[in-house]
């Protein structure tokens, strides 16, 4: 049943919301299932109607630690997989999810531009790169997109990588804009979660980050209130606000959450607001990240 849910919110977002054409996706959820899921609710003419993005680049877990690789056997072989679960010849956006750090970033970028030319993407995108690799990575082919952190409560998303995108041309896709569920409903949001979910091991979700992060969220929650909009929604377009080489990526599992959370990237009744945010007291990003 819960694939059924899933596929239905797929196809049936698209009808709902038009405007949400852009859809993210990578091998490692799941891992694969969500390719999978994604693939189906593509089919029936869907495919011509989005840009579809998956990534690559998380290979597994070794030694209790995540594990890397882009090496251009596995970029190869990870793409054909994801292609063949999505039901596709080709995705618009390939990104590297993770960065290997034993393999030079323009022998991975060499490898994904000869992909390009294939016509098995169109473009290429990073995740998680610092300024420097994102430099390299340029260097050797044009990089359409970054994936970076972005969310209204942490001070300073993106740093040097933010800037440098924007010195390059390359747009941001800014994943967890609502602080991996916090922006919803604040720390209530993690009263019960399972021993499995990474967000356990999360610096923000622990003893007095958390009382200090739900101080914050109280704060957006009650601007939130008197914008007559959700804190999701409000944060969600603090995010767009950004500027328009900015695209936030949330994820829901239900289609009404759809459909405000499009609605809120319009921004425009909470636009004389979001500046009370430049400056305010926030924690810094690594607070928000795993350790």
């Amino acid at each position: 049943m819960a694939g059924v849910r899933r596929i239905k919110l797929g196809s049936q977002g698209l009808e709902s919301t038009p405007a949400s054409t852009f859809l993210d996706t990578s091998d490692v959820y799941g891992p694969f299932t969500n390719e999978i899921l994604l693939g189906k609710a593509l089919s029936g003419g869907v495919r011509d109607k989005v840009e579809l993005a998956t990534k690559f680049g998380i290979s597994g877990i070794v030694d209790n630690k995540r594990d890397t690789r882009g090496d251009p056997a596995y970029v190869r072989a990870a793409l054909e997989g994801s292609l063949k679960r999505l039901g596709v010849d080709s995705v618009d956006l390939y990104y590297q999810h993770r960065i290997d750090t034993r393999v030079p970033v323009e022998v991975t970028v060499g490898e994904l531009k000869k992909l390009v030319e294939e016509g098995k993407i169109k473009y290429i995108g990073l995740s998680e790169a610092s300024a420097s690799t994102i430099r390299r990575a340029h260097a050797v082919s044009s990089n359409t997109a970054v994936q970076l952190e972005v969310v209204l409560v942490v001070k300073g998303c993106g740093g040097r990588n933010y800037s440098t995108c924007r010195e390059l041309g390359i747009g941001i896709v800014a994943y967890s804009p609502l602080g991996r569920g916090f922006l919803s409903s604040g720390a209530k949001s993690f009263e019960n979660l399972s021993d499995n979910d990474v967000r356990k091991n999360f610096p923000r979700l622990q003893g007095e980050n958390l009382k200090h992060n739900n101080a914050i969220f109280e704060r957006v929650s009650d601007l939130a209130t008197r914008k007559g909009c959700s804190p999701s929604q409000l944060a969600l377009a603090w995010v767009h606000h950004q500027g328009n080489d900015v695209c936030p990526i949330p994820g829901t599992t239900k289609i009404e959450i759809l459909t405000r959370n499009i609605g809120a990237l319009s921004g425009a009744r909470y636009q004389s607001e979001l500046y009370t945010w430049k400056n305010s007291e926030t924690p810094p990003l690594s607070s928000w990240k795993a350790t």
